[in-house]
């Protein structure tokens, strides 16, 4: 997460934007990411679960809502989608291209070509938390490779915690609970028994 002299740094009002640029920004738990394509519009890919009961333009165009959103997580459906900047933004500020700092493998490729990239790419698409967000859109739009930092510090804090030998101990003490609280069977003794072995392996 960028800093607050970095965040007023980049904080950009919109018809200071170009064609090109890449935007982010921040949501409670994520940061999330677009290409600005000109004229108030932005690209941006987002988990959305109603293209796959409806081909209606007019609904699919809406804003989509939390619950399409976390449903079409769970259904690992998507589309990359046009919406207006203020849409993007939902309300938060707008980092713009704070991302180029942090990319140092790549240079940024042409704002021109950044923008045709992402149009050519709009549409449904699969999603996927880990492999396919909207900054593996962006990265691969604006450098030509998908990567996802925010992904990449998720997977370490995960090996962090299975590092740790004390989740062993949580996760064996958790498993006899349940074991005590809802009786001795396949359903609570295999998965004490396996967990706390495959972090003690994994470790």
């Amino acid at each position: 997460m960028a800093s607050e002299a970095d965040s007023n740094a980049n904080y950009c009002e919109t018809w200071s934007l170009k064609r090109g640029d890449l935007l982010e920004v921040p949501r409670t738990l994520f940061t999330h990411y677009g290409i600005y394509l000109g004229d108030g519009q932005v690209a941006h890919l987002m988990p959305d679960i109603l293209p796959v009961f409806t081909g209606d333009h007019k609904l699919i165009r809406d804003v989509v809502t939390n619950q399409r959103l976390i449903l079409g997580v769970i259904s690992k459906n998507a589309s990359i989608r046009v919406d207006t900047v203020d849409d993007f933004a939902y309300g938060a500020c707008i980092l713009v291209n704070h991302m180029d700092r942090l990319v140092c493998k790549k240079p940024a490729l042409p704002n021109e070509e950044v923008a045709r990239r992402a149009e050519k790419l709009v549409g449904s698409t699969d999603y996927s938390l880990l492999w396919n967000n909207c900054e593996h859109f962006v990265t691969h739009c604006r450098y030509g490779i998908a990567i996802s930092i925010q992904t990449d510090k998720f997977c370490e804090a995960v090996k962090t915690i299975i590092r740790d030998q004390r989740s062993i101990f949580v996760t064996t003490a958790l498993g006899l609970a349940g074991i005590f609280c809802l009786g001795f069977g396949p359903s609570t003794t295999l998965p004490t028994i396996l967990i706390p072995f495959l972090l003690w392996m994994a470790g």
